[in-house]
């Protein structure tokens, strides 16, 4: 079937072709699933993660517009080495860039060390904050370009246990909401995308099913839906900016 063309890189259809991206915690979970369907929409994708081996692995089932860049998202030094790549081998910043790294633990806040509290806002905040610093300029000079945040129901929802996702995830949301102010009429655009729960490895050491109060995971949403959400943001017009889109397992 034929589409049209509506935008650089984005047909009707909603594919990618010729788009480059640029995903953290590309090794797993939420961020596996978005550069699965960023590949499936013939996008080039950067996956970014720690684990090099995973990487590898995902990137040759992929094939050859998966490129694999292990990078610690959360060490000045490994951000602007990763950046300068990225630039130096598709002439200019990514057109996506979708910041999805994330730790998330469980403790109450007598009990959180203070080194993990910050160690978990390192991840969740600083990191995607060292990513737009990193690319946004180039985005800016060439007045095009996309940068999502995957959020939470944690942004804007308290749960008991919380301290350190919650404080990360609502300055996330916070740094996206600035980040939109500032980019508004420059041809960037900035969109928070924010699921409930959703079933990830994440939750294997937390086992919510035996949890009093928990969302069992058969009740969470998949990671593919989150990945068919930030698809249908990132092909929009250029004229329309998705601000916000919240997700919820029906």
């Amino acid at each position: 079937m034929s589409s049209t063309k509506v935008a650089d890189g984005v047909t009707a259809s909603g594919r990618l072709t010729g788009s480059t991206a640029v995903i953290t915690g590309a090794s797993r979970g939420i961020g596996l699933a978005i550069a699965e369907a960023f590949v499936t929409c013939e996008a080039r994708v950067v996956m970014i993660a720690r684990g090099e081996a995973a990487l590898q692995a995902h990137s040759r089932r992929l094939g050859p517009r998966a490129i694999p860049m292990a990078c610690d998202v959360t060490n000045d030094n490994a951000v602007r080495a990763m950046a300068a790549r990225v630039v130096e081998q598709f002439d200019g910043p990514p057109d996506i860039l979708v910041n999805n790294a994330g730790t998330f633990t469980l403790a109450r806040i007598e009990s959180v060390d203070p080194a993990s509290f910050v160690a978990e806002l390192d991840t969740n905040l600083a990191a995607p904050f060292r990513l737009v610093h990193a690319f946004l300029p180039g985005m800016r000079a060439r007045q095009r370009g996309h940068i999502v945040t995957i959020g939470s129901i944690g942004d804007r929802t308290i749960f008991p246990e919380n301290a350190s996702y919650a404080a990360s995830k609502f300055g996330a949301r916070a740094l996206h909401e600035v980040l939109r102010l500032e980019t508004r009429g420059s041809g960037v655009r900035a969109s928070l995308v924010s699921p409930a729960q959703v079933d990830t490895p994440m939750w294997d050491p937390i086992d919510p099913d035996h949890r009093p109060s928990f969302t069992p995971r058969s009740e969470m949403l998949r990671a593919g839906a989150v990945a068919d959400a930030v698809v249908y943001v990132v092909t929009q017009p250029p004229d329309v900016n998705v601000d916000e889109l919240r997700l919820s397992h029906s």
